[in-house]
């Protein structure tokens, strides 16, 4: 047996009603000694682990969907899936699963899902002991086959003896037939009972069906039927939509007719889920769970294709780069990448991984800054969907690529500057694709999550990158709104531009420490932003304060010497003091800054507000932030008095201990002794020095006549001579 039929996939449903990739692997059914049973077991084709060990349960309800595919579920909330490669492979674990539960492996589901009583259950299977017998499929009984179906969908039992019978003879298609007789009949009522009848068929929730209703010489009629909603006055044009508005571009000729008819097929199933059919009620959401998995799998398969295909997608990047590819031929390409990445969504991790990686290597990124500055209001917006799945995916890719780049083009062409222009020349009133790039940008310049890259110098490179090569640009609104002490323009859309780039430039502040507290002194860049107070827009002036407020935060006394020597509380205090005795935001945020810097005790700043502003200060009564920040300053003022008082008070009484000590009437034949004995000692020491002196000139003598070198000669002399 080949390895390719049973090579499988295996998935879990989680909690979103999403489809989790656990691994690829071989599947086998076996004996298990511990289970006491046969069992499916998945071992992985990459390290040989177990990916998955299930006990075939007689009472467990298997289903098998789309020839390729096996559901189940094991307990409350956890389903399983294995997906096959092959449709040789499927049957032949298919068969092992029914002989082991004594099914008939035609059967596409081996038990009821829903559990009952026994004695509802007995009832059920008594009233439903034979297939269920369908009325001759006619005009005249349109009705009678609208009211079975219908009436069956409580029933799980009903549906599955239900669904088999639908499958023989060919019986959706001889339906299919009938609708189109009403519609050249304009017959509305028995138009009206096809589309309850087609309804109530995808809602058996039946992949078998589903493979046959949803067929290319099908599914336009099922959509046809799906018109005719008796609830509607006139019917929805959803078919002209499909084959004349929505028109398949192939930016690229597909010359895989498999995959052509698969986009195809997933299109318009997605269209069925998304627009035709209503929104299911609580009751019937999980009617349409096998239709959910149906384009899940379409969609999987599709970006496998795809990406296999190299042919294909290094034609697509190369005329997305090509100069000469005209512009409405680049847009649709853009449009493409942007659908392809949106598919790619469905893969799991480690696929998606697989294809992202692909795309790096055919070259996405230098296409990207490419498309990014061109100035097509779409194709700029889909290439930021774009650059947005890749920062989401890898940052670390994105700035391994931006950190390659200055080698090789101009700093206005890079890739990180082209992004930060964007945002800044967003024609958006609301800003939507400024507020966009922003998070993109944050993403990148965010350290956490560099820390768990396995070059540990990211953080330093990249961040010594940005601020060389990056910083000026996005400044650059900010530093010529407020080169003249005064916002230059102050209209709405600028302030919520300015607005932006002074949250980045706070995120920096929290997490940036050396590189951006070296460019604010540089650039005096505090001083330009708290021109932004006088704004009319209040949530300017909030981010302007906010800025501020993350500075002082940190208790960097480097960062208080500057807010001192620029006397930069100034326009803070001015503005509340501009906003009276308004009870606002704005008043609220400058007073717990100054709670902040009371509470913390911050010295030197204490000291600069009281003695600079505390008279302008003094009268704010309702509060008691300023007379505590003027009672800190006294305290301290004591301590230091008190701190000098005591040196004072040690200096002085050292003072008196000296004048003591030289004033003490000392015996004259003792001071006569002592002198005595300090003249001898002196002489003898002088005598030893004099010998060692002589010594170590005699030493350098005798090293300089055995050494020829002249440099030593006149370092030795140097030396004797600072010896002598």
């Amino acid at each position: 047996m080949s390895d390719t039929r049973r090579r499988v996939k295996v998935y879990t449903l989680n909690e979103d009603r999403q489809w989790d990739d656990r691994g690829t692997g071989h599947v086998s059914s076996t004996f298990v000694e511990r289970l006491k049973g046969i069992s499916l077991l998945v071992r992985a084709e990459s390290d040989g682990s177990l990916l998955l060990e299930s006990k075939i349960s007689p009472n467990t309800a298997y289903q098998k969907q789309q020839d390729t595919l096996i559901v189940w579920s094991e307990a409350d909330n956890y389903d399983l899936a294995l997906s096959f490669q092959e449709k040789a492979g499927c049957d032949e674990i298919w068969e092992k699963i029914c002989q082991v539960q004594g099914k008939d492996p035609a059967l596409d589901i081996t038990q009821d899902p829903i559990d009952e009583s026994e004695e509802e259950r007995f009832e059920e299977i008594q009233e439903t002991s034979h297939l269920v017998e369908l009325p001759p499929c006619e005009l005249s009984r349109l009705e009678e086959i609208a009211d079975l179906v219908t009436s069956v969908l409580s029933s799980p039992i009903r549906r599955e003896k239900l669904a088999l019978a639908l499958m023989s003879e060919g019986y959706i298609k001889k339906l299919l037939g009938l609708f189109r007789v009403c519609e050249d009949l304009d017959n509305r009522e028995g138009l009206h009972h096809l589309y309850e009848i087609v309804r109530g068929v995808l809602f058996l929730n039946k992949a078998a069906l589903f493979e046959v209703m949803f067929s290319d010489d099908c599914i336009m009629d099922v959509v046809g039927c799906l018109e005719y909603d008796p609830a509607l006055v006139q019917p929805k044009r959803h078919r002209e939509f499909l084959t004349k508005t929505a028109k398949f571009k192939e930016v690229i000729p597909i010359t895989d007719s498999e995959l052509r008819q698969k986009i195809h097929q997933t299109y318009r199933v997605q269209y069925i889920q998304d627009i035709i059919l209503p929104t299911p009620s609580v009751f019937e959401e999980n009617f349409l769970s096998t239709l959910t998995s149906f384009i899940f799998f379409n969609k999987v398969e599709i970006v496998s294709m795809l990406q296999e295909d190299e042919k294909f997608l290094t034609e697509v990047f190369a005329q997305l780069t090509d100069e000469a590819t005209e512009d409405s031929k680049r847009r649709e390409l853009v449009n493409f990448v942007k659908e392809f990445c949106a598919f790619s969504q469905t893969l799991q991790p480690q696929n998606r991984d697989a294809f992202f990686k692909t795309l790096a290597n055919l070259g996405i990124l230098p296409a990207l800054e490419i498309v990014m500055g061109m100035d097509d209001l779409q194709v700029r917006a889909a290439a930021t969907d774009i650059f947005s799945y890749l920062v989401e995916f890898s940052p670390s890719m994105v700035r391994e690529f931006v950190m390659q780049e200055p080698q090789q083009t101009d700093d206005d062409v890079l890739l990180i500057n082209v992004v930060i222009k964007q945002m800044i020349c967003d024609s958006d009133p609301e800003l939507g694709g400024a507020v966009q790039l922003m998070g993109l940008l944050r993403t990148l310049i965010d350290p956490e999550n560099m820390l768990a890259s396995t070059n540990k110098t990211e953080k330093t490179e990249f961040l010594s990158f940005f601020y060389k090569y990056c910083m000026h640009v996005l400044t650059a609104p900010l530093l010529a709104n407020t080169a003249h002490d005064k916002s230059s323009k102050d209209n709405f859309q600028t302030a919520q531009l300015l607005a932006l780039i002074l949250e980045l430039l706070t995120f920096c502040v929290e997490h940036h420490t050396y590189h951006i507290k070296t460019y604010i002194m540089n650039k005096d860049l505090l001083r330009r932003v708290l021109v932004l107070m006088n704004s009319k827009h209040t949530f300017l002036a909030l981010c302007a304060l906010r800025f501020m407020r993350r500075i002082i935060g940190l208790k960097d006394e480097y960062y208080n010497r500057y807010i001192i020597k620029g006397n930069l509380f100034e326009p803070v205090i001015n503005a509340l003091l501009d906003n009276g005795t308004r009870y606002n935001l704005l008043n609220s945020a400058i007073i717990e800054l100054f709670e902040f810097i009371k509470v913390e005790d911050i010295k030197s700043l204490i000291a600069h507000i009281v003695d600079n502003f505390y008279k302008a200060l003094e009268s704010i009564e309702y509060v008691q932030t300023f007379k505590g920040l003027k009672g800190r300053y006294e305290q301290e003022k004591d301590r230091q008095s008190q701190r000098l008082n005591r040196y004072r008070r040690d200096a002085r009484s050292l003072d008196e201990d000296e004048e003591l000590w030289f004033n003490d009437d000392d015996d004259d034949d003792d001071g006569e002794a002592v002198e005595k004995r300090m003249e001898d000692d002196f002489s003898d020491t002088y005598g030893k020095y004099m010998e060692a002196k002589k010594d170590m000139k005699l030493s350098f003598g005798h090293l300089l006549q055995r050494t020829g070198s002249d440099k030593f000669k006149h370092l030795a002399s140097h030396l004797t001579l600072i010896i002598l």
